[in-house]
């Protein structure tokens, strides 16, 4: 039998939208809400309806309360002891889940006790807020750094990790408790934001198990239904949780053209209890982050690639949209990513250069 489904979602940004186009074949009803926008309107909101989440903080507003404190408000304890990285990490710890080596920055904790306990670069990050590289500061012994005052209890301190690479595990957990996941993603980050990722890998496959396990063991004590991101570090041949996303996530978006179910989708579905099954992979992607650049209708003419367009205003190191590149062939991949680097501008030039190497190299 038919349902109605209604899902309403804090935020109406890019993720929002996303699941909103998702939600289109399936007739699944996805309302995003602007909660940025003080508002004192009452949402019709009924108590069949599920609510959901694309960001992890929210100011406190009389439209964020209607949808937090609803019956069907899926996950929501998890939202916020994910958006602080002491509660965060403290999980991971009570979780025995393999992380980098840390601590809160409280009154006492100097940097020479910082340098002896983690060596002599020791990043400190903010609890809460920071992202895309924002609300990160270096403590470096030969420059004799201070931690800044308004950090204190208001930061952790991480071991600096000379890591390998960067992978991704996206995965989903449904309401009777299954985990089922998409390959690992390999990433590329340039000052802290997230600008290619490639997925599948064959190379990564052997780190698959150790990843699910991670995600899985995280999902579960957390109870936590729908979509989750889990961002690592390869450090040799074992992997280290970096951070965590109770949602849907940027190096998920190849999914959208290399997967019969989307990651978006996916989601959807475990919030609504319909269906879930083992996503199939259609073929090997790249995705390429729009960041702070003007949108150029000459990406339209590349055959292997998709748009998807935010129709944000365009800042420096604002993420505005993105294209999905499919690999069916690896030449005419080769001849996409030698065009873009023609169109795009200097700081892309590295990141398709990487894209290159992957696919040249390996």
């Amino acid at each position: 039998m038919s349902q109605q489904h209604t899902v309403w979602v804090l935020g109406n940004g890019q993720l929002g939208a996303m699941l909103s186009h998702a939600g289109q074949p399936l007739a699944i009803d996805v309302r995003p809400v602007d909660i940025m926008t003080p508002s004192d309107d009452v949402l019709p909101i009924e108590a069949s309806h599920v609510i959901t989440a694309e960001r992890e903080q929210w100011p406190e507003s009389s439209t964020s309360l209607q949808l937090s404190t609803h019956q069907h408000f899926i996950n929501g304890p998890v939202f916020g002891r994910l958006a602080d990285r002491f509660t965060q990490k403290s999980l991971l710890d009570e979780l025995a889940v393999a992380t980098a080596p840390w601590q809160l920055v409280d009154d006492t904790v100097t940097p020479e006790q910082l340098y002896h306990q983690y060596g002599d670069r020791v990043l400190l990050k903010r609890r809460t807020g920071g992202y895309d590289g924002k609300g990160q500061h270096w403590l470096k012994q030969v420059e004799s750094s201070l931690i800044p005052a308004d950090w204190r209890n208001e930061a952790i301190a991480e071991q600096a990790i000379n890591f390998d690479e960067e992978v991704s595990l996206v995965g989903v957990r449904t309401q009777d408790g299954r985990c089922l996941f998409y390959p690992l993603t390999l990433n590329l980050h340039q000052d802290g934001i997230l600008m290619a990722s490639i997925a599948p890998l064959t190379r990564l496959d052997h780190l698959q198990a150790e990843a699910e396990q991670m995600l899985s063991t995280i999902m579960n004590g957390l109870e936590y239904v729908g979509v989750m991101a889990m961002e690592c570090f390869r450090v040799g041949e074992h992997l280290l949780v970096n951070e965590l996303a109770p949602r849907v996530h940027n190096s998920g978006h190849w999914t959208q053209a290399g997967c019969h179910i989307s990651q978006f989708e996916l989601h959807l579905r475990a919030l609504c209890n319909l269906p879930v099954h083992q996503p199939q992979v259609n073929f090997q992607c790249v995705m390429v982050n729009l960041i702070g650049i003007d949108k150029d209708d000459r990406w339209l003419s590349l055959p292997n690639a998709e748009l998807f367009w935010y129709n944000k205003e365009v800042r420096p190191g604002r993420k505005v949209g993105h294209l999905n590149l499919s690999v069916h062939n690896t030449d005419a991949l080769k001849q996409t990513i030698n065009q873009l680097k023609q169109w795009m501008p200097a700081q892309y030039q590295a990141p398709l250069d990487w894209i290159l190497a992957e696919f040249c190299s390996h």
